[in-house]
């Protein structure tokens, strides 16, 4: 038969118990959201990048391959197209909006040498720091890939190092910027210079597009990359 007093002793410790529980429950109440959050370990919310601007690309009237046009290739009127590399001129647009499996695409297979390209917000510069994102669509031959590259304020350009490019299909890739790792690029030759680079500061980019390492092979399937639309996440900095 339990004793008297070790039935007392029990019972005030269950009272200590619910009245302590209760009292941490309304602090926790009283407390803050955001002092909340922090009890739970977790910083305050980013929010994902909105869409900056989207290139689809414009096709001739006449369709079929041709030399890209930097004043009339572009479907969206507030961008502007840059070429780099000795052969950047060569890349040329082939393809039909119509078509999914050859939709309007820029195609590196003429270019001789390393070639990139680039797109400029005539607006905006482009905030890729936090949750940026940019998403396009791609398909390669042979060995070769497409890689992110960007054009600081300043006039500095880096290369990302995520190869994107399907030699099977058309595939969509969806790149978060804050994962990649950069080396510098040389605009000239298109080829990357140096060591990496730490932590550049992507606050305030002024072109963003897409660099092949390799020459091209010419028709067929020896090596090229096709480069179709282009999604750029990311908060718009107002040019002055």
């Amino acid at each position: 038969m339990p004793r008297p007093k070790l039935i007392v002793s029990t019972v005030m410790c269950f009272m200590f118990l619910a009245i302590a529980g209760a009292a941490f429950a309304q602090q926790r109440a009283q407390a803050p959201a955001g002092q909340q959050e922090g009890q739970r370990g977790r910083g305050a919310r980013v929010t994902r990048a909105p869409l900056l601007f989207r290139e689809v690309w414009k096709q001739t009237p006449a369709g079929g391959e041709h030399p890209v046009d930097v004043s009339q290739s572009l479907s969206n009127s507030n961008l502007e197209l840059k070429l780099y590399g000795p052969t950047g001129k060569e890349i040329l647009m082939t393809g039909a909006a119509t078509d999914e499996n050859n939709p309007t695409h820029l195609w590196t297979g003429m270019c001789t040498t390393p070639c990139a390209f680039t797109l400029r917000d005539k607006g905006n510069f482009a905030d890729l720091s936090g949750l940026a994102r940019v998403k396009m669509l791609t398909k390669t031959s042979g060995f070769h890939k497409v890689n992110l590259i960007v054009k600081l304020a300043d006039g500095t350009m880096l290369i990302g190092d995520s190869f994107e490019g399907s030699t099977a299909d058309w595939l969509e890739s969806d790149l978060a910027v804050g994962e990649l790792r950069w080396r510098k690029l040389d605009p000239e030759r298109v080829v990357t210079v140096g060591d990496w680079v730490n932590a550049p500061n992507l606050s305030k980019v002024d072109e963003i597009g897409f660099a092949d390492l390799m020459p091209g092979s010419g028709h067929g399937q020896g090596g090229w990359s096709d480069v179709g639309f282009i999604e750029v996440y990311a908060k718009g900095v107002k040019r002055e």
